[in-house]
């Protein structure tokens, strides 16, 4: 069987690495150059677009930013998973709060921006402090502003109306202002969902974000008191899009209750850990969904840490004397905050994990893996 992946990164790389014992044939559009590649080697192919889309069996994508026309053009071949509606919804946040009001699952409250009056009218109305993000085009904590005193209004507000006017009649370009609240931890659930209505879930994830990034994951604490809150969020959200492969909710925890951040239709960064930490990897399970084939095991096989490889040359070998630790390299440029690579530890109990993660701080720079050292802190205390 052969699958297009709309994007040729890191994600794309897993997927084929995940698709090939299952004999899914895998290649890449490459939306950056217009080239079809392979994921792995980065070979070019003289194919088109639109030869690649006819030779497909099945077509997803690694990430939401995918030119619109691209996307209309995989849709009508009826063979795009998770479809146009779910790719166009992960990349813009007025379609997200939208979304997430008609399924009425929770989050922050919030009002769309797209002239100064409006600004003022939301930190009338939401108060301060502010988070304002873009709607279009933000990720890893770009496209943000902290609004948290009257001073900074015409500051940030030249900022927020250069986006909104660099937009088109075609791609208009919005803002969003969220009421900042404070919350407790951020969390995520991975799930798949396949062509019949079938729903497999993974367990709640731990998040740790530095500057807006990922930069360490935790599975296997104990969340069961809120394990329902995000399942019942991922049903509905799922079942109304006519959703197939694998779905990201993000979440703050506030209290014991879970208030959406983002939602990602694609294989995600929280979800990495399952490469080592489950019987069937987000990876495969989304592979699975999109070529119609029986979705796999998600139960937690051992409690995993991800820690996120930003802007390094390469991932220290010394660490590799670490027991259960398993390396993930990605090939890429190497760029300052770039994510080139991740880390998966397992272990048994979460003390055996805190225990491997002092470890790692011998060999790794809190400056470059502050996740880690955080992580590696309070589980150490608890």
């Amino acid at each position: 069987m052969n699958i297009l992946i709309l994007g040729a990164g890191q994600l794309a790389r897993m997927m084929s690495l995940a698709g090939a014992p299952l004999n899914l044939n895998v290649i890449a559009f490459d939306v950056g150059s217009n080239s079809i590649v392979h994921p792995l080697t980065g070979e070019i192919y003289t194919q088109t677009l639109e030869q690649a889309i006819e030779n497909a069996d099945a077509i997803t994508a690694e990430f939401e930013h995918i030119p619109d026309d691209v996307l209309t053009l995989c849709s009508q071949s009826n063979k795009f998973y998770p479809g146009k509606a779910a790719i166009k919804t992960g990349g813009d946040r007025a379609l997200e709060k939208a979304l997430l009001d008609k399924t009425h699952v929770k989050c922050a409250p919030y009002q769309l921006i797209t002239e100064k009056s409006h600004l003022l009218s939301a930190i009338n109305e939401l108060g301060k402090p502010l988070v304002i993000k873009t709607c279009q085009a933000g990720y890893d904590g770009k496209g943000q502003w902290r609004l948290t005193d009257e001073n900074q209004i015409d500051t940030i507000w030249s900022q927020m109306d250069a986006f909104i006017q660099s937009g088109t009649e075609l791609q208009p370009h919005t803002i969003i202002a969220e009421k900042m609240i404070p919350f407790d931890r951020e969390v995520s659930i991975i799930g798949a969902r396949d062509k019949h209505g079938n729903i497999a879930l993974y367990p709640l994830t731990e998040n740790e974000h530095t500057n807006g990034v990922l930069t360490l994951s935790i599975a296997g604490k104990e969340m069961s008191a809120l394990t329902q809150q995000a399942n019942d969020a991922f049903i509905k959200i799922a079942e109304e899009l006519d959703y197939v492969g694998v779905l990201a909710i993000e979440f703050f925890d506030i209290s014991g209750t879970l208030l959406v951040n983002e939602i990602a239709p694609r294989v995600h960064n929280s979800g990495h850990w399952t490469q080592q930490g489950c019987h069937c990897s987000q990876f495969e399970n989304h592979m699975r969904a999109i070529a119609g084939l029986p979705l796999g095991n998600t139960e937690l096989k051992h409690i995993t840490a991800m820690i996120n490889v930003l802007g390094q040359a390469a991932i220290p070998t010394a660490i590799l004397h670490v027991s259960d630790l398993t390396s993930h390299w990605y090939g890429k440029t190497v760029k300052p905050g770039r994510k080139m690579g991740h880390i998966n530890v397992s272990a048994n109990t979460l003390n055996e994990l805190a225990e491997k993660l002092s470890l790692l701080t011998e060999d790794l720079t809190q400056e470059s893996y502050p996740g880690l050292f955080k992580a590696a802190s309070e589980l150490l205390i608890k």
